[in-house]
């Protein structure tokens, strides 16, 4: 068993590697075709590098959906959030030199549209809990018609960006990028993900199933920070070549991207996903903490401190420290309490409701499987 534990473990930091190079494949050639098209900075960093950057998060619900682990996959896009938005930006506070500069568009509106964006999920996640209750108190099932929701809001995102791409008048003309070559390039780099992801939500489900952790916790914590990695790179670049609003704005784009999107399309490829509200709620509640910390060191004299950025360092640590803790059951009331990777109270509400025979085998094999 320890034997196939290490082998899943090396299997886990070759996918990451892997997907560390197919995303740099993926995000300079959607940095080089942003400049040969003439896109904005701010639509640069906000919608193509943040796709390009937040396809291992995509890749990582879709292949967790089509195995049937979406809590894997959602709590992968939660956690890679909650990264985003504190460590990523206080890396690159913290290796650059100078303060990393904002400005207002970026603030007014990337800031705040992503705040919108993290209301809706949870609102589509109430109404799937109202709706179409799941059985044990507090879950509800995620419907196709539920997902369309949260895309419709992206279908807004889109459109505002167009308006600021519009609008813009460029002073490069990209005429010395090889457009057909960087296309191959971003296809290649798809490709690499794809696989990589694969191979790793099946090791960090290995691992995760014989240590008895849940996988919503696995999500956040393992699955985050390796996805989360592409992302991490394309910012620190960016502060580094002194572009500041591309880095910032490729945070808040892929975070917008991975709520909005991600979740969406892994419930309409597995068709329903049942959420645990009492799960969920605690997560979001950090997520929307850790923007609003962000949004107010943006805020301030637009610049983001060296000081602000080792706040927002330490803000993530202890988020891991207390996940850590939750998951070794050393602290209850906040988490729901899980015990060899399935829900307590839940099998306590299979042995107490009258439910029939036939309803009780359909949760057994959703909450087993």
């Amino acid at each position: 068993m320890a034997a196939n534990l290490l082998v899943e473990g090396g299997i886990i930091v070759a996918a990451t590697l892997a997907i560390w190079k197919g995303s740099d494949w993926l995000e300079s050639s959607s940095e080089q075709l942003s400049t040969y098209y003439g896109l904005p900075q701010v639509v640069q960093g906000a919608i193509v590098v943040a796709v390009g950057s937040s396809f291992p998060e995509l890749a990582t619900v879709v292949v967790a959906a089509i195995g049937g682990s979406m809590p894997l996959g959602v709590g992968a896009i939660v956690g890679s959030a909650i990264f985003n938005i504190l460590v990523i930006p206080a890396v690159a506070g913290i290796a650059t030199e100078d303060d990393i500069e904002s400005n207002r568009t970026l603030v007014y509106k990337e800031a705040q549209f992503y705040m919108l964006a993290v209301s809706v999920l949870l609102i589509t996640f109430a109404m799937a809990v109202i709706y179409y209750p799941g059985g044990p108190s507090l879950t509800g099932d995620v419907t196709r018609p539920l997902a369309l929701l949260p895309l419709g809001l992206y279908g807004l995102y889109i459109f505002i960006q167009y308006q600021d791409t519009a609008d813009h008048q460029t002073t490069d003309d990209g005429g010395d990028i090889a457009v057909g070559r960087q296309w191959l390039l971003l296809l290649a780099g798809l490709g690499v993900i794809l696989v990589a992801v694969e191979s790793l939500v099946h090791s960090v489900g290995v691992i995760g199933r014989a240590a008895g952790i849940q996988e919503f916790l696995l999500g956040v914590t393992i699955l985050a920070a390796a996805t989360s990695l592409p992302d991490t790179l394309v910012s620190l670049r960016a502060a580094k070549d002194d572009r500041g609003v591309t880095s910032l704005a490729n945070v808040l784009g892929s975070n917008t991207f991975d709520l909005l999107v991600a979740i969406p399309l892994g419930v309409l490829i597995a068709g329903t996903w049942t959420v645990d509200f009492a799960m969920a709620v605690p997560m979001f509640a950090i997520l929307t903490g850790a923007t609003i910390l962000l949004f107010t060191a943006l805020r301030t004299d637009l610049l983001l401190s060296t000081v602000e950025s080792y706040a927002l360092l330490g803000a993530y640590l202890a988020f891991v420290g207390w996940v850590v803790v939750e998951s070794l059951g050393l602290v209850t009331g906040v988490l729901p309490a899980w015990d060899t990777g399935q829900n307590t109270r839940s099998r306590h509400a299979f042995e107490c409701l009258p439910w029939s025979e036939t309803d009780v085998r359909r949760l057994r094999r959703r909450h087993d499987g």
